[in-house]
């Protein structure tokens, strides 16, 4: 398995200094994704949860995996065939394949937007003005959404978010983890997204959602999306 500075020298890249210290905390050890990980890792994680384990529909990519998903996205004849001056490293996926990624031809003061890059379209989007700002974003955004597909109960939704809250809220500001705290307090309620046709449940609806991120992460660039091939 590369190092997180192997990678860095091996691409010419850096990372910024919360994902270095996110690994020194272990917090990217996630296992051997497989048919076994849900009965036998998972377990061992929930109580202290790694990064954003509970999120909906995002996976980590574990740091052995890294060095191949970078080679994949930058091999010329990778079906995406984004653009040398998009340099996408991913970090996670969701279940369907897309990636989020550092955006690391946009770096500020040692820090990269997060994006959504599509793997079965040519588009990208903002999620985040950096990665601090997206675990928030996320955190937020979870407690919004209780997974009534797979029939969560109130209780274990309340249960990951204050185990999610034990382990993250170190890498958050004072004021993001006193409102996280203030909002897992609340009761659960159930509201309608405009033009979903099922309700949702959680401590706050989408437009509660909404307003907390221009509040507290404003980013003019959230939810845009730029084209990254032809």
């Amino acid at each position: 398995m590369m190092t997180i500075q192997e990678l860095e020298q091996k691409y010419n890249i850096k990372y910024p200094e919360l994902y270095k210290q996110l690994a020194l905390d272990k917090m990217l050890e996630v296992g051997e994704y497989g048919a076994t990980w849900y009965a036998e890792t998972f377990p061992k994680l929930k109580d202290n949860p790694t990064l954003l384990l509970f999120s909906d529909d995002f996976e980590l990519c574990p740091l052995k995996d890294v060095d191949e998903e970078i080679s994949w996205l930058r091999d010329p004849d990778n079906y995406m065939e984004i653009k040398e001056e998009y340099n996408f490293i991913p970090f996670a996926k969701n279940g369907a394949g897309d990636m989020y990624c550092f955006l690391m031809s946009e770096e500020v003061e040692g820090d990269y937007p997060i994006v959504f890059v599509w793997h079965d379209d040519i588009e990208a989007t903002y999620e985040a003005k950096n990665l601090r700002d997206f675990i928030f974003k996320r955190i937020v955004s979870d407690m919004s959404q209780l997974d009534t597909y797979n029939k969560q109960s109130d209780k274990e939704f309340i249960t990951y978010l204050r185990a999610t809250l034990k382990t993250h809220s170190r890498y958050l500001s004072e004021d993001k983890v006193t409102l996280l705290e203030e909002l897992i307090e609340r009761p659960l309620i159930d509201y309608r997204i405009k033009g979903w046709s099922e309700d949702s449940r959680g401590v706050l609806t989408d437009i509660e959602y909404q307003q907390i991120l221009k509040q507290y992460i404003p980013y003019e660039k959230m939810e845009e999306s730029f084209p990254y091939s032809e």
